[in-house]
């Protein structure tokens, strides 16, 4: 309670960066790729990139790039789990520039929610996803103690009448819960053909 009131009494100095939420609420970060710091970079075509960014708070964001196919890990997640851990989708696919967070009673981010277009045919395309292009909010577990962060599980945007309502409610339920590499990710509500399979990667022992 002690931290949480002296979070409330400095709100007015807070007013220019991500404030602080009640439990079960969300607060809202720009992925900003050009502004982040490059772990690791591939020289030969194809080649991946990791890259360190802003997150929430003390929570960075873990951006992985490699074969026009994107991986995001967030929060503080291990060595091991930064170099070997890549979920994305089978086609290439391309993220979303917003993240949502969602906090634990005590202000702390244990969930992320983040859209993903996927490119089921042809070339990828920026900007508006085109009619052949899947979007997917993808939950993820955000990194703690243990140092291991995962996506915990997959929502259909474009087959649900309130998808960022139910990955809210998978967030909340499972997140915390999630084991990484033991429990498995999977698709919630209605899923449409152009939600692609997802692939998954972890740190070999």
């Amino acid at each position: 309670m002690k931290k949480r009131a002296g979070i409330l009494a400095c709100l007015p100095l807070l007013m220019t960066t991500p404030l602080a939420a009640q439990a079960n609420d969300s607060v809202y970060t720009d992925l900003d790729t050009d502004h982040c710091k490059k772990l690791s970079a591939g020289d030969e075509p194809g080649g991946g990139v990791i890259l360190m960014c802003k997150g929430y708070a003390d929570h960075p964001v873990y951006y992985k790039e490699g074969d026009l196919r994107q991986a995001v890990l967030y929060g503080r997640v291990n060595a091991a789990y930064i170099d070997g851990t890549y979920e994305t989708f089978g086609p290439f696919n391309y993220t979303g520039r917003k993240i949502e967070w969602r906090l634990d009673n005590a202000g702390k981010p244990f969930a992320a929610i983040q859209r993903w277009y996927i490119s089921n045919s042809g070339p990828m395309e920026p900007g508006p996803a085109p009619t052949d292009t899947g979007q997917v909010l993808v939950i993820s577990k955000v990194a703690g103690k243990d140092g291991t962060g995962c996506v915990v599980g997959y929502v259909d945007a474009l087959s649900n009448d309130k998808p960022n309502l139910l990955a809210r409610q998978i967030a909340d339920r499972q997140a915390e819960i999630f084991t990484c590499e033991e429990d498995k990710a999977a698709f919630h509500g209605t899923r449409g053909p152009l939600a692609t399979d997802p692939v998954h990667s972890f740190p070999q022992p």
